[in-house]
Order: structure tokens, then C-alpha cells, then sequence
């Protein structure tokens, strides 16, 4: 990807950390602005028409669960968001008036101040760490409504509910009497009279859901005073006493460090304006299901075709039916139309388990697809679903993480459920065997090395987009970045148009130092011809840019790079090509005639049916389909440029590959039809069976593994779940994401993935730690010892991990351009940071000589809390146990092993000291911002 791309990546996803939460809640009246609690109730001014958050957390699309909700002169949503994000507030069709973005203020919000908005502004932009309230006010304005983004406190009672258990309900609650958890509390709407007593409980929840007074002299609550309350886990409680007088809103919020539950009663204050119901009957919410335990399903993770699998729920008696429900998934793009069809429905079994019931059933899959799942259940004469969790996946559309569920009330429209979905592919799915065993280093040639300055480009000679380009004699200068006066010779309103003239002269010259670095594999951006710096333009698929070398090149870097163990891995797009190209010739730069030869249609050339062409329109911008632009034209699936691409022995794809390739990276893979890559991987591995095929997706990729697609992908999913976590992010919560993707692909795909960090579409990882060129000494600091942090768990962990140039010496940069930095070589110039290069050496090393990580087997994590992840792997009787922490404190940890792993003493790699299991445990102290990695002999 590249700069022109970045609003369709907006649509996959931001450059962000992220997780987002399911179910919209709202924190009523009892906590808005004080705009809003002053200003009287009026109707929605929209109508009937929601309105929603739109971001690259949800593709910038109508979701259901970023849905605001009305509530007397205001919108409400809670979410849960990490990182820096851009979104907008908007109805389903982005309708003139329903379209708000910054105004005059900008578009920043800052926390808890009110943000005037403006219709078809430009994009808002927040830094979210964790769950937050939005409130968009419209009192005052409905055409400039106010936006208030506040932090939410986490419920520390999660998942329980808490339920009103008093005289007026015969201490036995009912439905109406179970409390909402709403941002920053516990809240519950009664009408009653007269004097009453009662306790605040969960009815199946343990001690410290049972609130209470503290003694019965102790027990009398006071109109808009906390009252503190006690828990039966302290010990006995008394019942609570209050006069009411009608309706009033009961609040439990939790106070201070220690997070004390706290009891408010007052008038009404709360409005509901519509939550979902909850599910508060005790035999429903026992029901149990975990895809990752074998007790509920068999086999674990992703199947083979013709496999049967075989479900179970567990539940107390009450259950009238159970079924499983089977539908196979549709998935098309980048997840613009998920669907589940043709559902099939299994009746499942009952028998005795203990005190418990066990439902089950089993099922084949036959065919190789992505299938979702669910259970419906009838309890009491009610019907419920129980579905996949709400827990949010990087980058993915669909909630849920697997493992433990949820059960809800069946919904009425059949797509709102949130399945479980289960892969299964092709049994002769192989990916190449040295694929595990890579280590990349990922370069984006024009910024690594100038290896040849004859070959640099020239201002007033070469062009881009017919128009003119720059050039930095200074090596060290950072990038332009268009419209910022930041010393470009032009009138810098382009993005791409500037070079430093890095070269395939560079890399060649500079193997020797990636070979000490420990990197086996070269991933390299696109290297054809084409006009711009990054390449994805293409011009000629078929001839090496004049600026980094020349085909001959290309064989004699794959020949020096074989001779030290090294692979090359180049990277192209077949999805467009660049305006100004052979192909199309838009402004008529080439000989021949191009499709679009001097800004007209030529339905006579060769290339003509590669584009869709519009002839009705008159502004050449618009007369054919351009992808991010008209400077992509896209390119159609003609068999005439299948066979130029793949099909023909001198294909693109054969003639780079007889260059001593060994494989391909395909750019925006979701924009290519699934039918175009099954028949391009099928030519691939055919005339080179240990090529790898590596996808460019950012989502959940599991319909790219089903064996007859990619082979891998780079894996945005660990790239953010990883930076989250090295960042002091709950490890809980960032590391759900890395537990799907185990589960859901392959494993052949799975310990292969390409395990990035920084790459040229996002931000590099030193600043999105801390080091963003402006910090502190000890701000630096800490952000390069989080960095360490997440290059450790990198290296340590099944896939191949990818080193993305300067990163190991200390470069830094925010979004496009700035990611895009020149490599601080000495003898340029530049202060690489050494220390932090003898880390990733060290760090690679400790892969490199370690098999066992490289290609040992995974579990779920043996130890998982707020800051701690302690992993297990083996193999061939070698076995491993890497630890880390994202703590600024070391912590020490006991950890029970599994079966098999607390026989044999350890080594710390790390420091060289013995440490000896006892009694199948392990005890270690973790340093801070760092890990431990223990392995067997």
C-alpha cells in the first residue's frame, strides 16, 4: 500500500492499536454534560434515522454495534477503542445532513470537553485507551451538535449482573429488576412506595457479587449520598434500607483504588433509551460452551475437509432443546459483504453430566470454506442463541475471539448472531517447509541504500504523474511531506514525487551486514518501473526501474544473497497498474498504444479490455475505474492479462521467479477475486512448487488458507496485538486476537506467518511507543525497552518474524510518509544506535540457534493476568517456556506446567541461569519491560 491508497486503507481498518467493544451501552442521565442535563428533552431530530460511528474499525460502515442510541437531546455510545483512530458520526447512506466531522475547532476531541461539529467536516481523530462514552449533543444545534468523549471505568464485577433481591419481590428477582452496567456504573430505574428492604446481588454469582450493609446498624441509605457497601466475601451483610417515594434511580459505581462498591439512590435520573435485554435467567446463563476445550469441541481449530466434528454444551437441568446451526460463510473484498448461507440445522443429543446436563451433537464438513456456527436452546419456553463472545479482533469486522461464549435471546433477524466460524481446508494444503524458518527484513528499496549514484533520478528529466519530482542530496533528510514548507523545490502538493536514490546496488552491497544481523529472507517492495518512490504504480512489469538498476540486477542480488543463505521475496500488484504506464499511457510516455494513450480511449489496443472504461463520461478523471484514484487505474480479470500475468511460460510472474526469486507479496489481495488467485496460485506452484505465496491482508485471513489461495499473509493481527500489549495494554485483552488466529488457520499457515511490526503502511513501532522525535531522554528510553519488549516476544513466537528496515537501529516515524525514513548509515552520516542493533542481533541469534523456536508447537497460554504472558512450546523433545512483561516492575510469577514440561531443569537463554521445576511448577521473576525465555537441553 502507499500514500494514494490510504483512504480505502481507512476502509479496512486505521493505523492504529485497536480493540473495540460489542454491545452499544449508554450511561444515561446521571452522567452527561452539563449542557446536556440542563437543556430540556426534544425529539430525535433525525427521526427514525440512526445514526453511527464510522471509523476503520468497522470499514467506515453502518455497524450495529457502533449504533447510537437517543436519549432525550443526545446520542450515546460506549465503545471500547486503543490507539489513535479516525472516524465520523454519520447516518447509513452519509446523508448532507446527517454527516459530522471537525469544524472550525479542528477535529481533536479532547477528553471530556465538547467538540463543535460541522456537517461534512473532515475527519475526527482520538487517541482511545480502552472504553469510552461518546455523547453527541444536539440541545442546542441539530446541524452543529457537540461531541464529548469520556473514559469509562472498567466494571471489576465483569461478567456478573447485579439484580434488586427485596420485600417487594420476595427476595427472588425478576427480569425487570437486574441492573444495566452502563460506562461507570450499575444502573436501575424502580417505582415504588413506602419503606422497603433488600439486598443487591447477583443469584449465581459468588460472594463478592452479594451487597449489602455492612451491620444492621449500619443500614439505613440516604437520599444522593453513597452509601458503602459490604460484600458477603467480607463476611455477613444486612439488608439495606430506603423510603421510597416513587420512581428513583439505584446506582452502583465502584470507588477509589480498591474499587468499592457504592450505592446511590435518587430521583429518576437514568433514561434508558433502549438496550439490548439481558439474559437473567439463572439456567440460560449457566449454559457453557469453548470451542478451545475438548470437553465442548473436538478436533481443535481449523479441519480438513471431510473431518466430522463433534460439539457439546454443558448446562443445569431446564433445558427443553438443543441444535446446532451450521451455515457456510460469504466473504467477498475487504469484508465489505459478509454473509452466512444455507443453514443447516442438527438436533442435539441430552445425557447426564454430574449435577450438569450435556448437549451434543456432531457434524461433517464436507466441502472447504469458512463455515460459521451457533446453538439455538429453548429454556422455559423461551428461545436463546448462544453465540460467539464479544470480544473485538484487530482489523476484523466480526466480533468474537472463540473460546468461552455467550448466550443472548435469539434475535429476530438471523444476522445479528455472532458466530463462531470454523475453517476448513483442503488436506493436501502445503506451504513451503523453509517458510518457518524465515527471518525477513523488509525493505522499501528507495530509502535503504544508495548503492550507485549513476542511476539516481533527475529532476527536470524523470517524471511522475506528467509532472515534476524532487530529489534530497542529503541522505539524511527526513521525507516531504506535501503542503508542510518543509524545504521541497516544488510546489510539494504531491505525495511519492520525492527521492533519495536508494538503489539494488545498495542492498547488494549491504549483505554482508544483513547476513551478521541474522536474517535469512529479503521481502522486497515493488522494484519495476514506474514513477513514483514506492512503485505500486506500475509502469512495466517486466523491467527493473531505471533508478534502481537493471533486470540483470535482480539475478545477481538473488545469486549474492544465495551464496549467504538468503532469500528474496519481491512484490507487485495486480490489482492496477499506474496510469502513466505501457499499459494504459495516459499521458503518451511510451511507445506502442496504450489503453488510455493521451488521455483517450483506444479500444484498439492491445491492453484495452485490462480496464473498465466508463465513454460517457467526459472528464478523463473519471472515464475508467481507478483504485484509491486515477492514478491506479484497475485492472479487469481479462484472459489476455491472466495470461501476460501468470498463465504464459514469460508470464511476470515466471520470468522474476527463473530470476532466482523465491516467491511473491500481492499487494491488496482482498480487491483480487478469490477465483483469479486460486488460478494464479495454481500457475505459481506449478512452475516453482517451493515458491511462497504471501497475501497483503489486515484482517482475519482464513479464506486465503484454504489451500488453494496463499500460502501465508502478513499478519497485522500480531503486529497490533503485539505493539498493545509491549505499550502496557492488558495482556488479556491484546492477546485474545493472536488466540484466534490459532485457532482459526491452518497450522501449516499459522507458523508461517509473516510476523511484522513496523511495515511502510503503518507507523513505524519505536514511535508508536513513545519515540516520536519529541520525548524526553527517559520518554526515548522507556519506548526503546517496550520496543525490546515486542521484538523479544517476536522472535520467540511461532511464524516468521519481520525485521522492517532501520527498525533495528533505532528508526523512528510516524504515518506515510514519515515511516519511509532513509537508513541512518554512518558513513552518510547518521548515528545508527548501535546498542539497540546488538539487541536484535542478539535477539534473531536466540532464534536462530533455538529450533524450538522456530518451529515448536503452541498452546494457550499457561499463565495470562494483566501484564504477564508465559508460553509453552516443544519440539522433538526440546521444550520452551518464554515469559514476558509489559510492567515498568519485575514481577514473579509461579506457573503449573503442562504434562511433559516440568521434568528437566532450564536455562534462561537471556542470562544463562539454571532454573529448576518443582513439583510440575516454575517459578521465575520476569524483569520489567522484558521477558525471560527458559529452554531445556
Amino acid at each position: 500500500m502507499r500514500r494514494s491508497k490510504r483512504a480505502l486503507l481507512a476502509a479496512v481498518t486505521a493505523l492504529f492499536a485497536l480493540v473495540f467493544s460489542s454491545a452499544t451501552m449508554f450511561s444515561g442521565a446521571a452522567t452527561p454534560s452539563a449542557a446536556a442535563a440542563e437543556a430540556p428533552c426534544i425529539d430525535n431530530p433525525f427521526g427514525n434515522r440512526p445514526l453511527y460511528l464510522k471509523g476503520g474499525f468497522n470499514g467506515w460502515s453502518a455497524s450495529p454495534d457502533y449504533q447510537f442510541a437517543y436519549n432525550c437531546n443526545r446520542f450515546e455510545l460506549t465503545v471500547n477503542l486503543n490507539g489513535s483512530s479516525d472516524f465520523k458520526v454519520a447516518d447509513a447512506g452519509w446523508s448532507a445532513d446527517a454527516d459530522f466531522g471537525g469544524g472550525a475547532a479542528g477535529g481533536r476531541p479532547q477528553p471530556g470537553v465538547p467538540l463543535k461539529l460541522a456537517l461534512r467536516g473532515s475527519n475526527l481523530t482520538y487517541t482511545f485507551a480502552g472504553v469510552h462514552k461518546l455523547v453527541l449533543d444536539v440541545s442546542a444545534s441539530k446541524t452543529t451538535p457537540t461531541l464529548t468523549i469520556s473514559s469509562c471505568a472498567q466494571n471489576p464485577l465483569d461478567p456478573a449482573l447485579l439484580a434488586l433481591s427485596g420485600d417487594f419481590n420476595g427476595y427472588t428477582p425478576r427480569p425487570a429488576d437486574f441492573f444495566q452496567y452502563s460506562c461507570d456504573g450499575y444502573y436501575l430505574n424502580v417505582d415504588l412506595q413506602g419503606t422497603h428492604e433488600f439486598t443487591i446481588l447477583d443469584p449465581i454469582g459468588p460472594a463478592t457479587t452479594r451487597l449489602g450493609a455492612p451491620a444492621s446498624g449500619n443500614d439505613v441509605v440516604t437520599p444522593n449520598q453513597p452509601f458503602p457497601l459490604a460484600s458477603e466475601a467480607d463476611g455477613a451483610i444486612a439488608k439495606l434500607r430506603f423510603d421510597f417515594t416513587g420512581e428513583h434511580t439505584l446506582r452502583v459505581s465502584f470507588e477509589g483504588a480498591d474499587q468499592h462498591p457504592t450505592l446511590t439512590i435518587t430521583q429518576k435520573t437514568w433514561v434508558n433509551p433502549g438496550l439490548p435485554a439481558q439474559v437473567t435467567d439463572s439456567v440460560a446463563r449457566q449454559v457453557k460452551y469453548d470451542s478451545r476445550d475438548s470437553a465442548f469441541k473436538t478436533p481443535y481449530g481449523a479441519m480438513t475437509t471431510g473431518q466430522k466434528a463433534h460439539f457439546s454444551l454443558t448446562a443445569p437441568p431446564g433445558v427443553t432443546s438443543a441444535a446446532l446451526v451450521v451455515e457456510t460463510r460469504r466473504l467477498e473484498g475487504n469484508q465489505e459483504v459478509i454473509e452466512y448461507l444455507d443453514p443447516v440445522t442438527v438436533p442435539m443429543t441430552r445425557t447426564k453430566d454430574g449435577d450438569l446436563e450435556q448437549w451434543s451433537a456432531s457434524y461433517r464438513f464436507a466441502a472447504k470454506s469458512v463455515y460459521g456456527y451457533h446453538f439455538e436452546l429453548s429454556i422455559g419456553g423461551q428461545q436463546y442463541v448462544y453465540e460467539n463472545n464479544d470480544d473485538s479482533i484487530y482489523w476484523t469486522t466480526e466480533r468474537g475471539s472463540f473460546g468461552v461464549g455467550q448466550i443472548a435471546f435469539a434475535p429476530s433477524d438471523p444476522k445479528q448472531v455472532r458466530r463462531y466460524r470454523q475453517t476448513v481446508y483442503d488436506p493436501g494444503f502445503t506451504v513451503p517447509d523453509w517458510a518457518q524458518d524465515a527471518v525477513y527484513y523488509y525493505i522499501f528499496p528507495e530509502r535503504f541504500r544508495n548503492g550507485d549514484t549513476a542511476n539516481d533520478p533527475q529532476p527536470g528529466r524523470a517524471t511522475y504523474l506528467d509532472g515534476p519530482i524532487e530529489f534530497h542530496t542529503n541522505w539524511l533528510d527526513k521525507p516531504y511531506v506535501p503542503g508542510n514548507a518543509d524545504g521541497s523545490t516544488t510546489d510539494d502538493n504531491t505525495y511519492n514525487n520525492d527521492f533519495f536514490g536508494g538503489d539494488l546496488a545498495g542492498i547488494i552491497e549491504k549483505l554482508d551486514y544483513l547476513k551478521k544481523l541474522g536474517v535469512n529472507t529479503l521481502y522486497i517492495n515493488p522494484i519495476f518501473e514506474a514513477g513514483s518512490n514506492h512503485k505500486y504504480d506500475t509502469a512495466d512489469y517486466l523491467k527493473v526501474d531505471d533508478s534502481f538498476g537493471t533486470n540483470d540486477d535482480v539475478s545477481r542480488l538473488t545469486k549474492e544473497a544465495k551464496a549467504r543463505g538468503m532469500r528474496v521475496i519481491l512484490d507487485t500488484s495486480l490489482n492496477h497498474t499506474g496510469s502513466d504506464s505501457v499499459y494504459f499511457d495516459r499521458y503518451a510516455n511510451f511507445p506502442g498504444t496504450g489503453a488510455f494513450e493521451n488521455s483517450k480511449i483506444q479500444p484498439d489496443s492491445p491492453y484495452a479490455d485490462w480496464y473498465t472504461f466508463f465513454p460517457d463520461r467526459t472528464n478523463p478523471d473519471s472515464q475508467y475505474s481507478g483504485w484509491g484514484g486515477p492514478s491506479l487505474p484497475e485492472l479487469t480479470e481479462s484472459e489476455g492479462f491472466k495470461d501476460f500475468a501468470f498463465r504464459k511460460p514469460d508470464s511476470v510472474m515466471n520470468t522474476w521467479l527463473d530470476h532466482g526469486t523465491a516467491g511473491w507479496r500481492m499487494d491488496v489481495a482482498p480487491w483480487v477475486s478469490d477465483q483469479f488467485w486460486r488460478e494464479w496460485r495454481a500457475a505459481i506452484k506449478a512452475h516453482r512448487p517451493d515458491a511462497l505465496t504471501v497475501a497483503e491482508t489486515w484482517f482475519d485471513s482464513s479464506k486465503y488458507f484454504l489451500g488453494d489461495e496463499f500460502d501465508t499473509t502478513m499478519n497485522y493481527i500480531f503486529r497490533n496485538a503485539v505493539i498493545d500489549y509491549a505499550s502496557g495494554r492488558n495482556a488479556k485483552q491484546a492477546y485474545q486476537s493472536i488466540e484466534l488466529i490459532r485457532e482459526a488457520y491452518p497450522p501449516q499457515a499459522f507458523y508461517a506467518l509473516m510476523n511484522l511490526l513496523s511495515t511502510h503502511d503503518v507507523a513505524r513501532t519505536l514511535y508508536e511507543l513513545g519515540d516520536t522525535g519529541t520525548g524526553t531522554a527517559a520518554q526515548v528510553d522507556q519506548a526503546k525497552a517496550r520496543f525490546r519488549l515486542a521484538v523479544l516476544f517476536q522472535m520467540t513466537f511461532p511464524g516468521a518474524p519481520a525485521v522492517y528496515y532501520g527498525d533495528e537501529v533505532g528508526v523512528t516515524g510516524g504515518a506515510d510518509p514519515l515511516n519511509r525514513a532513509t537508513y541512518p548509515w554512518a558513513d552518510k552520516g547518521g548515528t545508527p544506535d548501535t546498542a539497540m542493533l546488538a539487541d536484535f542481533q542478539k535477539m534473531i541469534g536466540l532464534r536462530n540457534q533455538n529450533e524450538v523456536l522456530k518451529r515448536g508447537s503452541i498452546d494457550a497460554p499457561v499463565q495470562l493476568d494483566d501484564n504477564i504472558i508465559v508460553l509453552t512450546r516443544k519440539y522433538q523433545g526440546v521444550r520452551a517456556v518464554t515469559a514476558f512483561n509489559n510492567s515498568t516492575s519485575p514481577r514473579e510469577v509461579t506457573v503449573e506446567l503442562p504434562v511433559g514440561y516440568g521434568d528437566k531443569p532450564y536455562t534462561d537463554a537471556m542470562t544463562g541461569r539454571a532454573v529448576q521445576p518443582v513439583k510440575g511448577k516454575l517459578t521465575l521473576t520476569v524483569p520489567a519491560l522484558s521477558g525471560s525465555v527458559l529452554i531445556t537441553k
